[in-house]
């Protein structure tokens, strides 16, 4: 796993010391171990993991300036790409959501255990209200975008951006959500690629430049029936 994740961070143009290795090494371990008896990923080789996990997630460092920056990681999952980010760059002041109780209990244990702080919270992002509070929030989670911008947007300052994670084949997706991310203060700055095993990655950069209106987020159920 280390020696994927070195040369695969190398050619992205990341350096990584010999403490960020050994907390990868050791959040990968307890990722594929607690994913023995919990549904966290269907990625468990560890060179996959180094791979498709830890460096396509340190690949964002490459698209914003994230020093010093207030960070959401909405729908995180295991805590992607959120976890990756607060070891890759330690000043960012972390917050994973998930609505899962029992994924956020296992990340904020195995985070205190490699010595990692960001604040773990269980809650569905429509109901966290912590409006525009965040320079940065991100998703890989795998909703359509024009959801994903009502989910996320709210939560960012005006100035900072919501970095969506998308493959190579996001333009119908955009397409379908540009009137959402206009009705909610965004605005599409660029579309960032990189490859990760073969395969193209985006990274969609929607800039805050206004306040989203007060009755966004809606309700899931609302969201989902009738997307912007």
């Amino acid at each position: 796993m280390e020696h994927t994740l070195i040369t695969e961070c190398e050619r992205l143009g990341i350096s990584l010391s010999a403490e960020q290795i050994s907390q990868f090494s050791a959040f990968g371990q307890a990722l594929i171990e607690k994913n023995k008896v919990m549904n966290l990923t269907a990625i468990t080789e560890p060179e996959a993991v180094a791979k498709l996990h830890f460096a396509d997630c340190l690949a964002l460092l490459k698209v914003v300036d994230f020093k010093n920056r207030s960070v959401i990681d909405v729908g995180c999952g295991a805590g992607f790409p959120g976890v990756p980010l607060k070891i890759g760059e330690a000043s960012i002041d972390l917050t994973l959501l998930d609505s899962l109780q029992k994924r956020v209990n296992w990340l904020r244990e195995t985070l205190e255990q490699i010595g990692l702080g960001a604040n773990c919270v269980s809650s569905r992002a429509e109901e966290y209200a912590h409006r525009e509070e965040y320079d940065i929030a991100t998703s890989r989670a795998v909703a359509r975008l024009n959801i994903l911008c009502e989910l996320c947007l709210p939560f960012v300052k005006v100035g900072g951006y919501f970095l969506a994670m998308k493959a190579a084949a996001a333009d119908e997706e955009l397409q379908e959500a540009k009137r959402a991310i206009l009705l909610l203060g965004g605005k599409l700055e660029c579309i960032a690629e990189y490859e990760i095993d073969g395969a193209t990655r985006r990274v969609l950069v929607i800039k805050k430049v206004k306040p989203t209106p007060p009755q966004y987020p809606r309700r899931f159920a609302k969201i989902k029936q009738l997307p912007l």
